[in-house]
């Protein structure tokens, strides 16, 4: 994070990336010493409701982050920035967003957790839009001309009004990653799934240990759970109940409760009850340390493909256990009529004998497994599974065709997991 003070004694002269947050409420116009440099502008946590008419005057900037400020409008000047890719206006006020302020080489747009109620058609002309995060907004319909966006993978519609999907929308081409919880189309599946049976443990009787970690939708506890004359250690999963970029912690909460035992699944011990501030948990099994995340998240250049670590390589056998254990914990969650909605490997745990876990379910969507979009559905999974195994098998010191082929056909959407399982079965 920079200064004001930096940038005004010429400091940053030269710099890339400038990152102010300072309670802006206007443009700081000492950002244009920047001009020749600036390629990433990250004014989030700010005051602003405005961006100067002569922001073009920043002609490298292709990424933009005003989070959590106060605008109303999308900025209409934003169209104007010539190499502008990626624009990110979460957790503002806005209510309208003007054609003009929709960059011709648009990548990536977030605009989760404002007040739209309709989006303009011209966001259908976008050819190279990939990435559209419009979770928590009140959207009762998509523009008809999103049929278009022929590259989008990843859409997060969840928590807005839709009472259906779009006809066209399950046959874009490339769509991989759908987030749609939340919405009264799926209302009341997902009312059903929250009201899983699961096990009460009240609140008091935790004893709260270290804190592990802290994710969008909620912060994960270590605590200890007395039952059955014993303290197990277990992991308790605090939801935070705002917006993330997926979707609503509740609908995480139902996914957990109804995806069912799995050995691929993080173990669901309990829901929490009793909490003191009404909040809701879950208890879990404790994860071993030896597992760990098979890769890191997309990067702002990589957009919807995650990052793995140099020379990161997979034996065969290690390989083939992390593909089979997605693959069938996907089956379990279709057949419950759950759709992860991001399967990825930053998503995936596993430890160096392959045993693997799939969690995270912040964009997880909800479908009766014999409704009419359940085959579309699964096949938006089966693509993401063929990614993976894509990433797996160029990992790999084995060279498998048959493999090879089986990526193919997922990264077309043509197999169904029960079928995936069983050529992971037999590779050779």
């Amino acid at each position: 994070m920079h200064t004001l003070e930096q940038l005004r004694s010429g400091a940053l002269a030269g710099i890339t990336r400038l990152t102010l947050r300072c309670g802006l409420t206007e443009f700081p116009r000492e950002i244009y010493a920047l001009a020749d440099s600036l390629e990433i502008l990250d004014l989030s946590g700010n005051a602003l409701s405005s961006l100067p008419d002569d922001l073009p005057r920043l002609h490298k900037l292709r990424i933009i982050f005003c989070s959590d400020n106060q605008f109303t409008e999308l900025p209409p000047v934003l169209g104007a920035c010539p190499a502008l890719t990626m624009v990110g206006f979460k957790a503002n006020q806005i209510r309208h967003v003007p054609a003009a302020a929709l960059p011709a080489q648009l990548r990536w747009l977030v605009l989760t957790d404002n007040d739209l109620e309709q989006l303009p058609a011209a966001l259908g002309e976008r050819p190279l839009l990939q990435k559209l995060m419009l979770a928590g907004n009140r959207l009762r319909a998509l523009p008809e001309s999103m049929a278009q966006l022929h590259k989008l993978e990843l859409l997060r519609i969840a928590s807005n009004r839709l009472d259906a999907l779009p006809s066209w929308l399950l046959s874009l081409p490339r769509l991989t990653w759908l987030a749609y919880a939340g919405n009264p189309l799926c209302d009341q599946l997902e009312d059903t799934l929250v009201h899983t049976p699961s096990t009460a443990i009240s609140w008091p009787t935790l004893a709260l240990r270290d804190k592990l970690g802290e994710g969008a939708s909620g912060v994960i506890y270590k605590a200890d759970w007395p039952h059955d004359d014993t303290a197990e250690p277990v992991a308790v999963k605090l939801f935070k109940g705002a917006m993330t970029s997926d979707g609503s912690p509740l609908s995480e909460m139902a996914a957990c409760l109804g995806a069912g035992a799995h050995p691929n699944l993080i173990p669901v011990l309990g829901h929490i009850e009793d909490h003191p501030d009404g909040v809701h948990g879950l208890a879990m099994s404790l994860i071993s340390p030896d597992f760990h995340n098979l890769a890191g998240p997309p990067s702002l250049n990589s957009c919807t493909r995650d990052i793995y670590r140099d020379g990161k390589r997979f034996p065969l056998e290690t390989m083939l256990s992390i593909a089979r254990g997605i693959a069938s914990a996907a089956a379990q969650l279709h057949s419950h009529g759950i759709m992860h909605g991001d399967l990825y490997g930053h998503n995936v745990l596993h430890d160096e004998h392959g045993h693997t876990l799939l969690g995270d379910f912040g964009a997880a969507s909800f479908y009766d497994p014999a409704g009419p979009h359940a085959a579309a559905l699964q096949t938006l999974e089966v693509r993401a599974f063929g990614n993976l195994l894509e990433e797996l098998l160029d990992r790999c010191d084995t060279d498998l065709p048959r493999l090879r082929q089986l990526r193919d056909a997922c990264q077309q959407g043509g197999p169904r997991f029960n079928d995936i399982k069983e050529q992971l079965d037999n590779p050779f």
